[in-house]
């Protein structure tokens, strides 16, 4: 059995015999859709090695939670917008899009909310799409206006929307949004539609449906939260050229991949692997038009607090060295 020590060692060897990243060229450069990455605005304003290499990389920002109705309107009435602020501002200088995450969505959403009755909460809801996205106006490419409203078996999920303001929620999220931020892209993100299942099915049908009735919906975001412990998604590329075949965009959104952990060099292959198939599917259709990391550096991902025992799920480690991953993107 190998030791800790040899494990960490042989991992050591592999990021070695990788070259820099400098050596290919950022990522920005390697394909002509956005290529983008989750950021933090506190790890930008604290962390000068963090930010150099967010800029060298990536022409794309998805601020994480400062633009999240529980970040930005905790107290009602109250706002706070000093995060989502200092992304922009970070965008606007060094030339980046913005991807906007998220308007509608029923996890980081302040405990107020859930008290509303029907009436009002609809009319909450108007009002926080209308301050958010009209805040932004002209400066965000696209939005995730309505997150995660669908089950594993393709049903809605029960959130406080679905419950008291019925199916209707999202065409009128999306109409919303269009009218606070005409020439913004507006998407519908959800995690395990990757590939051909009844949750995609359901995203799917619903797309159809809003663009039968006129619903000003351009996008459809994958997220790509993906792990070692399960199988590679079947059917990926077929998914995305079928929701492209309605008229739409597609992105992927938040791709990372979940190591078991320890991390060996086998399993850093695998996650290659997993992330260049993804990267691959996107770039068979012309209209997956993004494609975004859920952060780019291990230092800062969010997968060891909700999945113990899994980790290093990003293209850097903790020191910020290209992984294999990472230069599978550039194969």
């Amino acid at each position: 059995m190998r030791t800790r020590l040899a494990v960490g060692a042989a991992v050591l060897v592999v990021l070695a015999q990788t070259s820099p990243a400098s050596a290919a060229g950022p990522l920005k450069h390697t394909t002509n859709r956005w290529v983008g990455s989750a950021v933090a605005a506190q790890h930008l304003s604290a962390e000068a090695d963090y930010k150099k290499v967010l800029t060298r990389e990536f022409d794309s920002v998805t601020p994480e939670n400062e633009m999240k109705w529980g970040t930005v309107e905790a107290v009602r009435g109250q706002y706070d917008w000093s995060g989502a602020d200092a992304i922009v501002g970070y965008a606007k200088k060094t030339g980046k899009s913005i991807r906007g995450h998220t308007l509608v969505w029923h996890s980081q959403l302040p405990d107020w909310v859930d008290d509303l009755e029907a009436a009002e909460l609809r009319g909450v809801v108007r009002q926080h799409i209308a301050v958010e996205a009209g805040r932004f106006r002209g400066k965000i490419r696209a939005w995730d206006v309505v997150n995660e409203a669908f089950n594993e078996d393709g049903t809605r999920r029960q959130t406080v929307f679905q419950d008291k303001l019925g199916d209707g929620y999202i065409a009128d999220a999306f109409r919303w949004a269009h009218a606070a931020d005409p020439k913004a892209r507006l998407y519908i993100n959800d995690y395990n539609v990757e590939g051909l299942n009844p949750k995609s099915d359901a995203v799917y049908d619903l797309v159809k449906s809003l663009k039968r009735q006129g619903v000003p919906i351009h996008g459809v975001g994958i997220q790509a939260h993906l792990s070692l412990m399960y199988g590679f998604p079947s059917g990926v590329r077929e998914n995305i050229a079928r929701f492209a075949a309605l008229g739409v965009d597609v992105a992927i959104t938040e791709a990372d991949v979940r190591i078991p952990l320890p991390v060996t060099p086998e399993k850093l292959t695998a996650q290659a692997d997993y992330f260049g198939q993804v990267w691959d599917a996107c770039h068979a259709v012309k209209r997956c038009v993004e494609f975004t990391t859920w952060g780019f550096t291990d230092r800062h991902s969010w997968v060891p607090d909700v999945f113990p025992g899994e980790g290093a799920a990003c293209l850097f480690d903790e020191n910020l060295r290209p992984k294999p991953a990472y230069h599978r993107l550039h194969g």
